[in-house]
């Protein structure tokens, strides 16, 4: 009766975490001395999230559905987050000689920040988000009418 709660509300979990992770990347766009390796500051390294579905994935159990092999309970569970990983693109070369981090030709290695794309990523967490209330709150509605029904 709660499977739909529980997947709403570990999707709204990852969401929130996807919002965060992109926030600080926006947040860190222009941070030249992100992390100290080997004496050497780098820039900070633009974070990402990424996800995969808990129990069986949603093909399988379309794929089962079809097939007619799966029982009454598909063991849906949600998502789960596996790990925030550091994106590996290069970092951005700047030509700025009065910066007190450029190398002896006056570059400055900028994080690998692409604003375009995590305002993108940012909308798509931010809708997602959105859809998964919905979807708990339906869900919400629906029990609390089921009650209604019993009295």
């Amino acid at each position: 009766m709660f499977d739909s709660l529980n997947i709403s509300s570990s999707a709204l979990t990852a969401g929130r975490l996807r919002m965060d992770v992109t926030s600080s990347n926006i947040a860190n766009a222009s941070t030249t001395r992100g992390k100290l390796v080997n004496g050497v500051w780098e820039p900070y390294r633009r974070k990402m999230v990424v996800t995969e579905p808990r129990g069986k994935a949603f093909n399988e159990v379309l794929q089962g559905e079809f097939q007619k092999q799966t029982s009454s309970r598909t063991n849906l569970q949600g998502v789960r987050i596996t790990g925030i990983f550091d994106d590996q693109t290069p970092f951005k070369r700047v030509y700025d000689p009065t910066n007190p981090d450029a190398n002896a030709d006056g570059y400055v290695m900028m994080p690998n920040v692409d604003l375009s794309k995590e305002m993108i990523d940012m909308l798509a967490a931010s809708r997602s988000y959105e859809a998964n209330v919905t979807a708990f709150n339906t869900g919400k509605s629906m029990m609390l009418k089921a009650l209604e029904l019993g009295r």
